[in-house]
C-alpha cells in the first residue's frame, strides 16, 4: 500500500505492528483537540500528545500550541517529554499533577526544575518542595489561547484534582471548554478506586468519587473530550476498559458511576475491587518529596561466579528474557520477569523492598529497557548487570522445566495425581477454578512457597506469564513443575473448569 501512496505523489511510510505497537512502544500518540462530526469553528490550534506508559497502564499528556506547552502527570523518565519537546519547537510553561500518585514515581518535580516551568500542585497536598500551589476553581493561562481550571474531584484521593481546558478564540475572547484531564477521578468506562489510602477512608473515598464524576458531568459540554491518566491496565482503576478515547457525553451513557445512583455504584464497586500492588506503599512519599531524575546510565557488568554469590546471599537475579526461554534453560536459582509482560508490576508487588537486583537480559538494550522500567517505581540503581546466554550466567549445568497447555493437563490427570496451583488473584479463583487447584496468588507466593506440596506441580494463571513468574520461584526452591503456558478459557473448553 505505501508505494501505491507514495506514486500517487503523497509522503506515507508503514509502522510495522500498526498503531497498537507504536503506543506499547511508550512513544507520542497525537490527538488533535476536534470532536469529529460537530462543526468547526475558529480557534486556536491545538496539539495533544499522549505519552504511553502500557507496562503501569498510565498516560502522561502533553499539550501546545505551537509555542507553548503544559504537561499533565509526567512519568520519572522524563527524556520522553524533553524530546517531544524539541522535536515540536515547543516551551514548557507549567508542569501539572493532578494528585500525588501512589502506582509510580512522578516526573513533575524533575520535569519542572530541568525546563524552568511552574510546577503546579494542590495547595492542599503536604509536600517538601516548591511548588505553584492551586486551589478548586482558580484558573491558571497558558500563553494567550489556553487556559487550565483546576476542578477538585476527590475520589482517588482527597485532594485530587482535574483540570478543564479551555481555548481562547473569536473576537471577544470567549472561553471555549474542550477537554478535562482527570487523572484517576473518571476513566473510560470507570473510575480510579478509593481504596489505596486505607480501608478506613475508602468509604468516603467512593462517595466523593461518584460526586466527583457527575460534578465533571454537570461542569463540562458533552463533547468535551476526557484525558485519564490511569486506566489502561492500571490497578489504579477500579475496573478495566478497552476504550482508548472518549467524551463526557459518551461517559454519561456508559460509566456507571454517571449512569447508578450512588448506593448502586457504591456498592459493586466495592464488590470487585482486589489486592493492589504492595509497592504501591512507597510512590505517595516519594511523590511528596520531590523525586530527581532518574540515573539511566548502565550498572556495571557481573561474571557468573558473582551471580552464583549474590545469589546465595538471597539477592535477586532477574532473568528478562521471555518465558519460553527462561522455561528451555536458565541460571539455577534466578527469577524469571519477562519484559515482554508488567514486569516492574509483577516484580515491584512481590520484592522485599530494597533488595538488591540484578538483571540479566539478552542485550544491554534489554537491561537498559528493564532499567527504565524500574525507576518509573522508584528502584533507581541494579546492583548489576549481565548480558548474553544464560550458560553465561551460570557456573553448572542449566535449570529448566516444561511447559504445557490445560489441554495436556486434562491429560495427565486421567493417568496420574499431580498438584495443580493457581497463581490468579483470589477474586479469580473464586470466579472460576479447576477443580482441586490450590490458590496461592503469585504476590503471596514467595512466602508461601513451603506451602506448595511435594510431587510434581502445575502451575498456572491466567495467560503465561504469571505462571512462568511463580515457576521460577519454584524452581529456585527444588520443586519439579510444568508451567501451563495457556489462555484460562482453554481450560473451561477441556472441562477442567
Amino acid at each position: 500500500m505505501v508505494p501505491v501512496v507514495v506514486a500517487a505523489g503523497y509522503a506515507a511510510a508503514n509502522v510495522t505492528g500498526g498503531t497498537s505497537a507504536w503506543t506499547r512502544s511508550g512513544r507520542p500518540v497525537e490527538t488533535p483537540l476536534e470532536t469529529p462530526g460537530a462543526p468547526r469553528t475558529p480557534r486556536p490550534a491545538v496539539t495533544v500528545r499522549t505519552l504511553e506508559t502500557p507496562s503501569l497502564g498510565d498516560r502522561t499528556y502533553l499539550v501546545h500550541d505551537g509555542e507553548r506547552a503544559f504537561v499533565v502527570d509526567p512519568q520519572r523518565d522524563i527524556d520522553r517529554v524533553l524530546d517531544v519537546l524539541a522535536a515540536d519547537g515547543v516551551r514548557l510553561t507549567h508542569v501539572f499533577e493532578t494528585h500525588i500518585h501512589n502506582d509510580y514515581v512522578t516526573g513533575g518535580y524533575a520535569l519542572a526544575q530541568a525546563t524552568g516551568a511552574a510546577y503546579v500542585v494542590n495547595a492542599a497536598d503536604e509536600v517538601s518542595f516548591d511548588r505553584t500551589p492551586i486551589t478548586d476553581g482558580e484558573t491558571l493561562a497558558i500563553g494567550p489561547t489556553m487556559r487550565l481550571r483546576a476542578i477538585a474531584t476527590p475520589g482517588h484521593t482527597f485532594t485530587h484534582l482535574s483540570y478543564a481546558l479551555s481555548l481562547v478564540a473569536g473576537e471577544n475572547g470567549e472561553e471555549e471548554p474542550y477537554a478535562v484531564f482527570t487523572g484517576g477521578s473518571l476513566l473510560y468506562g470507570a473510575t480510579g478506586r478509593p481504596d489505596l489510602l486505607g480501608e478506613e477512608h475508602t468509604d468516603a473515598l467512593v462517595r466523593h468519587q461518584h460526586a466527583s464524576a457527575h460534578r465533571l458531568a454537570a461542569e463540562l459540554p458533552d463533547e468535551a473530550d476526557v484525558y485519564p491518566t490511569h486506566g489502561f491496565g492500571s490497578f489504579c482503576s477500579a475496573t478495566q476498559s478497552q476504550s482508548s478515547s472518549s467524551t463526557i457525553g459518551q461517559e454519561k451513557r456508559s460509566n456507571p458511576v454517571l449512569t447508578q445512583d450512588e448506593e448502586t455504584y457504591v456498592r459493586e464497586l466495592l464488590d470487585g475491587l482486589g489486592a493492589w500492588p504492595a509497592y504501591y506503599a512507597h510512590m505517595a512519599p516519594a511523590n511528596a518529596a520531590g523525586p530527581s531524575a532518574p540515573d539511566l546510565s548502565p550498572v556495571r557488568e557481573a561474571d557468573a561466579d558473582e551471580l552464583r554469590r549474590r545469589i546465595e546471599a538471597g539477592e535477586w537475579v532477574v532473568d528478562l528474557r521471555t518465558r519460553t526461554a527462561f522455561a528451555a534453560g536458565h541460571a539455577p536459582g534466578t527469577l524469571n520477569f519477562g519484559l515482554d509482560g508488567p514486569f516492574a508490576t509483577y516484580l515491584g508487588w512481590l520484592i522485599e523492598w530494597g533488595t538488591p537486583i540484578t538483571l540479566l537480559g539478552e542485550s544491554a538494550d534489554d537491561v537498559a529497557a528493564a532499567q527504565r522500567e524500574l525507576v518509573r517505581i522508584g528502584i533507581d540503581r541494579p546492583a548489576a548487570q549481565a548480558t548474553g546466554d544464560p550458560r553465561d550466567w551460570s557456573t553448572g549445568d542449566l535449570g529448566s522445566f516444561a511447559t504445557a497447555t490445560f489441554a495436556d493437563l486434562a491429560q495427565v490427570r486421567h493417568h496420574r495425581d499431580v498438584v495443580v496451583l493457581d497463581v490468579r488473584r483470589t477474586e479469580e479463583h473464586q470466579d472460576t477454578a479447576i477443580d482441586g487447584a490450590l490458590n496461592i496468588p503469585l504476590h503471596e507466593l514467595p512466602r508461601r512457597v513451603a506451602e506448595v506440596p511435594a510431587g510434581e506441580v502445575w502451575v498456572h494463571c491466567a495467560g503465561g506469564y504469571r505462571a512462568s513468574v511463580a515457576a521460577s520461584f519454584l524452581a529456585a526452591a527444588g520443586h519439579t513443575l510444568v508451567a501451563v503456558d495457556d489462555s484460562f478459557e482453554h481450560a473451561e473448553k477441556v472441562g477442567l473448569a
